[in-house]
């Protein structure tokens, strides 16, 4: 019997690509397979993951362009190419037009080291810290045009100690999400997760909070 073709993804990065990593080393059993590694940065060490696993590259300088809304769109002629049929964020500092959100709206995931709504944006665990939060964590959602304000599929929760810092919690958030995030996206290609009317849903029915991630990426 004919396995069903995987879901393409293209991952966006701008960094290390720590997420991607992961991502590359679940694909072999995954229901998605990474068509393609696109990077903002030249410089971007990621690319180094991409190229080793044989995935295609695309490096666009976003500098090279005179407008976001140029870029983005030789984003989606690039993405056309590899014929992605999804859209991963890990780390890709680029807040996108809404040309290029509504072109893949259902279809693009984030995630985020906060546990959304709260702290949206850059330094979300020095105002963490800062708040006093007792707990802390990360969420993967649905894009949409509001930064970091589309909706939450799952989120991943551990406690602030009193003797974390930026550091210690940016490295408890990367153990979690290396768990979590091909989890979500594997949902993804298997229409176990999806965008309804501007709703999160997850085996049918609607999500009105969260999914919950232990450790072991298990939804609670």
């Amino acid at each position: 019997m004919n396995q069903p073709p995987k879901m393409r993804i293209a991952v966006l990065i701008s960094g290390t690509g720590s997420n991607l990593k992961a991502l590359i080393d679940h694909q072999s059993t995954a229901h998605y397979q990474i068509g393609c590694v696109l990077s903002n940065r030249p410089e971007a060490k990621g690319i180094v993951f991409a190229q080793q696993a044989g995935i295609a590259t695309e490096i666009l300088d976003h500098t090279h362009f005179e407008s976001r809304d140029a870029f983005d769109q030789e984003m989606i002629s690039a993405l056309s190419r590899h014929q992605i049929d999804a859209i991963v964020l890990a780390g890709f500092m680029r807040i996108l037009t809404p040309n290029f959100v509504n072109h893949y709206l259902g279809k693009m995931l984030n995630i985020h080291p906060s546990l959304l709504p709260k702290y949206p944006g850059l330094n979300t665990h020095k105002r963490a810290l800062e708040a006093n939060d007792a707990e802390h964590g990360i969420s993967i959602h649905f894009v949409t045009s509001e930064l970091d304000g589309g909706p939450v599929i799952c989120q991943s929760k551990f406690n602030i100690t009193e003797n974390d810092t930026v550091e210690s919690l940016q490295k408890k958030a990367h153990q979690y999400e290396h768990k979590a995030y091909w989890q979500v996206v594997e949902w993804l290609a298997t229409g176990d997760i999806a965008l309804k009317n501007g709703q999160a849903w997850f085996n049918n029915q609607p999500l009105n909070q969260p999914l919950q991630l232990s450790p072991t990426s298990d939804p609670l």
